[in-house]
């Protein structure tokens, strides 16, 4: 029995011997010191981190807007008539000036043959009665009857001649001619479309920006523009503006003229504008997300020396990601970007992370 007892009591001793260097009983105070140095950096939020640099902001605006033509017309006879000839191919690059259309004008020409007659009669006639009153063989009245025929006579020239002008329709300016709805030996009236008349360049593009934005939309401006199917960007600039808001829709319609000259842009394209409304030059640009709102204001979170410590500040203009500081922030301060919901001021942090 005690022979037992005594081998239990030996056991016990080895294996608490064995457990011993487990239980840590003898640690040093150094690894004391550095298990507490671990904890301690271990407890730090691990945090990105943005240092300030002035940089370039443009206040854009992005709306849709759509090509005009520089000039456009529908061609129309201004008298009632057959068309005799078409002078012009569809599609096609016409001047200023260029013959287009005639019209049937025998009617016209032989009244302007008969009148031409008459004005040789009545300027002989003016004549001949005009030595007649100088000798007084006339009477005063007798010599203007012959005058005022002759003069008739120089009108109704005149308006023919006019009127066999409107029977030969000319392009009013160079640009491209459409598709032509009408073939020779047609009657045609004031009401007949005969074909569209294009100038495309430059080209017109009109947009509307918010009545809000009235005061910063400038002849002058630049505007830079994409078409649908087209990854070019395009460059235009602001030439006129609506003078007024409209009451309906409270936007300003602005237009401005782009190059066409290999005529990329038709009238009817749907366009994508980016109008620059202002620009900073040094602006301190803060990720949107790193930005606290508060009753009063905003604020935002700067690491110094391994501590988040909280800054007011005034933000201004907002981009699609970034928003301007204007006052509470200076060139070179590190701005807290991620773990804002986890952040108080005071915290401990660890940026893993700067930009």
């Amino acid at each position: 029995m005690k022979k037992k007892i005594f081998t239990g009591v030996v056991i016990v001793v080895i294996l608490f011997l064995l457990a011993l260097p487990k239980l840590n009983l003898f640690s040093s105070e150094k690894n004391v010191a550095s298990t507490a140095g671990v904890a301690a950096s271990q407890a730090k939020l691990p945090v990105e981190a943005m240092i300030m640099t002035p940089e370039r902001l443009d206040n854009k605006l992005i709306i849709t807007g759509s090509v005009l033509p520089n000039e456009s017309l529908e061609i129309r006879s201004e008298v009632a008539g057959k068309i005799s000839s078409i002078l012009f191919r569809e599609g096609k690059q016409v001047n200023r000036g260029d013959l287009l259309i005639e019209i049937n004008d025998d009617e016209l020409d032989a009244q302007l043959v008969k009148q031409k007659y008459n004005l040789k009669l009545n300027e002989d006639n003016e004549f001949r009665q005009r030595k007649l009153l100088e000798k007084d063989a006339i009477s005063q009245e007798e010599y203007d009857n012959a005058l005022n025929r002759l003069n008739t006579t120089s009108a109704d020239i005149k308006l023919l001649e006019a009127q066999l002008a409107k029977t030969k329709i000319r392009a009013p300016f160079s640009g491209t001619i459409g598709l032509r709805f009408v073939s020779e030996g047609a009657y045609i009236n004031s009401n007949t479309i005969i074909a569209t008349l294009y100038n495309l360049s430059p080209a017109k593009i009109e947009f509307a920006v918010p009545g809000r934005y009235s005061t910063q939309v400038k002849a002058g401006k630049k505007i830079f523009f994409t078409i649908e199917n087209d990854s070019r960007v395009l460059e235009g600039e602001v030439y006129a503006i609506e003078p007024q808001i409209d009451a309906n829709t409270r936007t300003l319609k602005v237009r401005a003229l782009a190059d066409n000259t290999g005529n990329i842009l038709l009238p009817g394209q749907f366009v994508r504008v980016e109008l620059v409304l202002q620009t900073v030059d040094n602006a301190l640009l803060v990720p949107s997300e790193a930005i606290v709102p508060e009753l009063n204001g905003h604020k935002v979170f700067l690491a110094k020396s391994g501590v988040a410590t909280e800054a007011k500040v005034e933000i201004g203009l907002r981009t699609d990601r970034n928003v301007e500081v204007i006052s509470g922030l200076a060139k070179g301060d590190t701005v807290i970007t991620t773990g804002i919901l986890q952040m108080r001021n005071g915290l401990g942090v660890a940026v893993t992370k700067v930009k």
